[in-house]
């Protein structure tokens, strides 16, 4: 990661401050495994707010449960950008295979054809 990524994590405390070798960052592996569920959750969809909820949670059980309930709200959320995406990747292969390659006049892109798209 970057290591302005990682003193933002510190500053919003995300993270634990560092400590420091020859002036570089020296993580523990605890350290080093919660860059990497930032990183996971980031890619996931999740906001920095959401990710310091479950990782402001203490208890096991507690961080469990906050977990649970986080990710059952995000699965919908990614549901739909999975089809949005979907939806984007088949207008770009429907693009492909027009072949035309002229934005002006191509019918995939008229006005009738994006109105119902």
């Amino acid at each position: 990661m970057r290591p302005s990524a990682l003193r933002y994590y510190e500053t919003v405390g995300l993270l634990p401050p560092a400590g420091r070798v020859a002036g570089r960052r020296v993580y523990p592996p605890s350290t080093v495994r919660r860059i990497a569920l930032i990183k996971m959750a980031q890619r996931a969809r999740f906001t920095l707010a959401e990710i310091r909820q479950l990782l402001d949670t203490d208890a096991d059980r507690g961080a469990t449960r906050q977990w649970r309930a986080l990710a059952e709200r995000k699965i919908p959320e990614l549901d739909q950008f999975i089809q949005e995406t979907q939806t984007l990747r088949n207008a770009v292969a429907d693009c492909l295979a027009c072949g035309c390659m002229n934005f002006d006049s191509c019918r995939l892109l008229s006005s009738d054809t994006a109105e119902h798209a």
